[in-house]
């Protein structure tokens, strides 16, 4: 009985030293994942301003100013919608991100974090360009993946993009200007 105490009281010791150390390791304390990607050249004649499709993102309009990038993107399903902004080093590109989900509110509306996209064009003649990079959560910048290629002769329309108001959801036009015109109808009699 004695020694069936002790060994109980030993266990209750060595859970009440290791419960510390399991919830310090889920602080989230620890280093952000970066990707080791280095820049270079662009390809001759290439640019990314331009649309580029995924079949997971859809299409990812992008808008360049100097060294800076502005994008946005909405999923095939138009359920989900994003925006990054980002900085330009050759055929590189590293940004941040936030991505919205379609008639949400609250703290689940949205999603943030870091990616990076790498410009590249295929061998052959008459091929269409690529990126490719990850999109990371919180302050990781790899996570999932990012393929799409640039399509040609479309411009973007950083405009024709999210977050436009509530017409997007149907929200109608109660607050606008926008009125009938004319005198209401009496109501009918009950039958």
């Amino acid at each position: 009985m004695k020694g069936l105490r002790r060994l109980w009281v030993v266990i209750a010791a060595g859970a009440l030293l290791v419960a510390p150390a399991a919830v310090g390791g889920c602080s989230g304390t620890g280093s952000a994942k970066t990707a080791s990607v280095q820049p270079g050249d662009m390809p001759e004649g290439g640019e990314w301003r331009g649309v580029y499709f995924s079949q997971l993102y859809g299409y990812l309009h992008i808008e360049t100013e100097g060294d800076k990038v502005h994008g946005k993107w909405l999923r095939p399903h138009k359920d989900k919608w994003g925006e990054l902004h980002g900085t330009i080093t050759g055929d590189l590109v590293r940004f941040q991100w936030t991505e919205y989900t379609v008639g949400a509110v609250g703290p689940n509306s949205s999603r943030t974090g870091k990616g990076y996209l790498k410009y590249t064009r295929p061998e052959g003649n008459n091929v269409d360009d690529t990126i490719a990079g990850e999109l990371g959560r919180d302050k990781d910048e790899t996570g999932e993946p990012w393929d799409a290629v640039k399509q040609r002769n479309v411009q973007p329309d950083l405009a024709s993009i999210g977050g436009t108001g509530a017409g997007d959801i149907g929200g109608g036009d109660w607050d606008s200007e926008n009125k009938e015109q004319g005198t209401p109808e009496a109501p009918a009699p009950p039958p």
